[in-house]
């Protein structure tokens, strides 16, 4: 037959195996893996480029509702053309439900956003902040059936974190429709105690940021929130986690059979706590939850990595203008840490940090990168044509340069921000051409496709979503079996 487009004598990856091979794809799908496969109207030469799944990035905020007077620096087209660029073909944005408001409301207001403004795919994760009856018993079981299958809950930041009532609440409402629970694990009352204490002797740097969120309340939290998913009987993701005494809770909670998820980020292997203590306020271009550790803490995480600890690798890209009334150094965040809106950009540099330090360092291999960037997020997440250089498979697909050597610099960046957190880092390995769903989207580091070409996915259940039998063997799961 005659395909679509024929990537051809490229090095395919998968989260399993490494081959030479020729990729074929039909009406934006991969339909072909082989040698001679015949022709196409298109054929792009990949001799010496890896061809990979398209990055699954799960966990990303654009256009999010973030206080009074403080505006995200990425919409939809800016964030998903950062995302693309950085050879990421499905975003998982976060749909922020607000005090009193309905999901569906909320749900509304994110498509609206989001229709027609795309250069990749899209699939909403839930934030649940007003866990109501009405929510719990009717809206959310319903959603769950319309392919919205997880969802965060925060136990942090006042307006936003739920208690353990409430998250219990939550918890149950998932074992009983399959949803898949994500938490944020920092300790709110620990970190008010650190706050009061560190204004009380007029310490506002943007390093108080990480001094009063020490390694200590995240590790509590972890501690808790694994628990609380073991008395629902629910698997659980615990989010950027940044230090190897809350891999240590994880690793006791698999310990004891049960089912939890770990997710990491670049922050947590780039940057320490000192980047905070920038010169004229430089630090609060680092302000994030949780806040980079120490080298310590750095090389722990990428203990977890090399060791399977860490199932998923996101970039939790939440950007903001730092030299902006609206952004970082809003009239009140030029006061104090407190006023510092929290979050860095990430969703363009996530794939090449980890490719350039990992594989190409020797930390990790190529197969362990295709799962912990793409295929395990698939997987997790029910994204079940995704994820992986396939027959059947969404033909989203990235080619890379295995051997490029650039220099990160924010001016050659596609997000709304006006800096990155990793400057100057220098790495080797970038992603060139992408396409989604068979379309050429960028090509040679040129924007090929056209803004709307991304849609929103509805998911399956996760496959780890199921209450566990209580005969339940520890031999019979691993989470790191996601790939």
């Amino acid at each position: 037959m005659a395909y679509d487009l024929l990537i051809r004598s490229g090095t395919v990856a998968t989260a399993s195996d490494v081959f030479q091979a020729d990729v074929a794809v039909h009406d934006g799908t991969i339909v072909a893996i082989g040698r001679n496969l015949g022709e196409a109207s298109r054929v792009i030469d990949a001799t010496d480029r890896l061809v990979l799944p398209g990055g699954i990035d799960s966990h990303v905020h654009i256009s999010q509702p973030s206080g009074d007077g403080i505006v995200m620096a990425d919409d939809f087209e800016s964030g998903t053309r950062s995302a693309l660029f950085g050879g990421n073909t499905t975003v998982m944005p976060f749909c922020l439900q607000t005090k009193g408001q309905s999901l569906r409301e909320a749900l509304s207001w994110y498509h609206g956003l989001a229709e027609g403004q795309c250069y990749t795919d899209v699939s909403f994760h839930l934030i649940l902040t007003d866990p109501s009856a009405a929510v719990l018993g009717q809206e959310l079981p319903a959603l769950v059936a319309d392919g919205y299958t997880s969802l965060k809950v925060f136990m942090t930041y006042e307006d936003l974190r739920l208690n353990d009532a409430q998250i219990l609440g939550v918890m149950d409402t998932a074992r009983r429709t399959g949803a898949l629970v994500m938490v944020h694990c920092e300790n709110e009352d620990a970190i008010r105690y650190l706050v009061n204490a560190h204004e009380h002797r007029g310490d506002v740097r943007p390093l108080a940021h990480a001094t009063t969120r020490p390694t200590a309340v995240e590790r509590e939290a972890t501690h808790r929130a694994v628990s609380l998913a073991e008395v629902v009987n629910v698997p659980v993701v615990i989010v950027h986690v940044s230090n190897g005494e809350a891999i240590a809770e994880i690793r006791a909670a698999r310990g004891r059979g049960r089912k939890v998820v770990a997710e990491t980020c670049p922050q947590y292997l780039m940057l320490t706590a000192k980047d905070l203590d920038g010169m004229d306020w430089e630090g609060a271009k680092f302000v994030c939850s949780p806040p980079p550790r120490d080298e310590a803490a750095q090389a722990a995480c990428w203990v977890g990595l090399e060791q399977n600890d860490f199932d998923l690798f996101s970039s939790d890209h939440c950007p903001f203008r730092y030299d902006d009334p609206h952004g970082k150094l809003n009239p009140r965040g030029r006061q104090s840490f407190r006023h510092v809106p929290n979050g860095i950009p990430g969703v363009e540099t996530r794939l090449p940090i980890l490719f350039s330090e990992g594989v190409v360092k020797g930390r990790i291999t190529l197969e362990r990168f295709v799962a912990l960037t793409s295929t395990n997020h698939a997987r997790l997440y029910g994204l079940s044509r995704k994820g992986s250089i396939a027959v059947g498979m969404d033909a989203d697909i990235a080619i890379w340069d295995p051997k490029a050597k650039r220099t990160i610099r924010h001016a050659d960046l596609h997000d709304g921000a006006d800096y990155t957190p990793y400057e100057g880092l220098e790495v080797t390995g970038w992603p060139t051409t992408v396409l989604l769903g068979g379309k050429i989207m960028v090509e040679n580091d040129a924007l090929i496709g056209t803004k709307g070409s991304g849609t929103h996915v509805a998911r399956a259940l996760s496959s780890l979503a199921k209450p566990l039998e209580t005969s339940f063997n520890v031999g019979t799961f691993h989470p790191t079996r996601l790939a």
